[in-house]
């Protein structure tokens, strides 16, 4: 019964929303009205459902429906959520400075950034985390892990650790400061005229960050590039603009969006001088490149500007806007499609056609 109560409220969800090719003032009313009998529904199975019913989760489970119907990348963000959505669009977040995973359900230490508060207070590689502000890691999901460890700037976290060789357990106290994601994580010669440059995030700045990888591989003596864009996940489309922008020229076309409305519908140009028309260059991409590591591999190869070697890209060509909702939530919304300078769009799957299935269907 609670299932079907769910699976209701998505259902009306759904309705109220994608209701479309209908007169505005008809489609208006339908959304009125789907909206009304959404609220008369769940109103009444909270008042006489059989159980008591948490109404975060359920509406919760309502909307992740909806827009899942949509496509993956479509997605509400509720107030607590919000921190790693900024972090996934800004490459920062309030926190200490390290990354630590889960190993043989143990949390171990598995990066520590320098000149960070975990660097500076002598947190180490390797070190397992047995408590945090007091409170046993293996009462701890995940999730709430990440949420003890990053919060807002200058509030303490302690950490208690156990370190290999030592028998007493350790504690380290820090303040959060706001911790910068590096775009280039690495960048050196792998011989004695071949640069490399691993890009990992398109988060603000990666186009700097890759033109000063690139201008300081020149100096060494690099005559050949190697960008390596393998399990990027994509990010801000404006620095896969300027990255492309440093070997092609000024006022070249890198990317299309195309969309419902017109305001969706933008062409990108590079903008300034490039750092280099000449030098070889090639795109290692696998299955987990894509979005914007597809457009600078795409338009890279579209002007003969570099060989792609690796696997198939993902194939993510859709372009999302967030919006702001009520009590401090957002919603990600998709509004175009990317399309490289040739007119091939990077988006793989359709999600507007669907079979009667429900699977989604291939773009031709």
């Amino acid at each position: 019964m609670r299932k079907k109560a769910i699976i209701g409220i998505s259902l009306l969800l759904i309705s109220g929303v994608l209701i479309s090719f209908t007169p505005p003032a008809e489609r208006y009313f339908e959304i009125a009205k789907n909206l009304d009998i959404f609220a008369s529904l769940f109103k009444e199975v909270n008042a006489l459902y059989v159980d008591e019913i948490n109404p975060n989760k359920a509406i919760r489970s309502g909307i992740d429906a909806m827009l899942n119907s949509l496509d993956p990348y479509t997605n509400y963000i509720s107030e607590d959520e919000v921190e790693d959505y900024r972090t996934l669009n800004t490459g920062q977040y309030g926190g200490i400075g390290a990354v630590t995973r889960q190993i043989n359900n143990r949390t171990v230490v598995t990066m520590v950034y320098e000149n960070y508060p975990a660097y500076k207070n002598g947190l180490r590689i390797g070190d397992e985390v047995i408590k945090m502000d007091g409170i046993e890691m293996e009462h701890l999901t995940v999730e709430e892990a990440n949420h003890l460890m990053r919060g807002q700037v200058g509030n303490p976290v302690k950490l208690t650790v156990k370190r290999l060789g030592r028998e007493e357990l350790i504690d380290i106290e820090f303040k959060r400061e706001k911790i910068k994601i590096s775009n280039v994580p690495y960048f050196g010669m792998v011989s004695e005229n071949t640069g490399y440059v691993q890009l990992t995030e398109f988060t603000p700045e990666a186009g700097k960050e890759v033109k000063n990888a690139v201008v300081s591989l020149k100096e060494k003596g690099a005559k050949y590039l190697v960008l390596d864009l393998r399990g990027n996940p994509g990010g801000l489309l404006l620095e896969a603009v300027n990255i492309c922008n440093l070997f092609i020229p000024k006022g070249k076309k890198v990317v299309d969006t195309k969309g419902k409305l017109e305001e969706s519908n933008i062409t990108y140009e590079t903008l300034n001088a490039p750092v280099d028309l000449e030098i070889p260059v090639v795109v290692i991409i696998n299955r987990g490149s894509a979005s914007a590591s597809e457009i600078v591999a795409g338009t890279l190869q579209d002007y003969d500007r570099a060989i792609v070697l690796g696997e198939r890209s993902y194939g993510k060509g859709l372009v999302q806007v967030g919006r702001p909702l009520s009590y401090n939530a957002q919603v990600r919304i998709t509004t175009a499609k990317y399309y490289t300078p040739t007119g091939r769009c990077i988006q793989v799957l359709d999600y507007s056609h669907r079979r009667e299935d429900g699977s989604v269907a291939s773009i031709s």
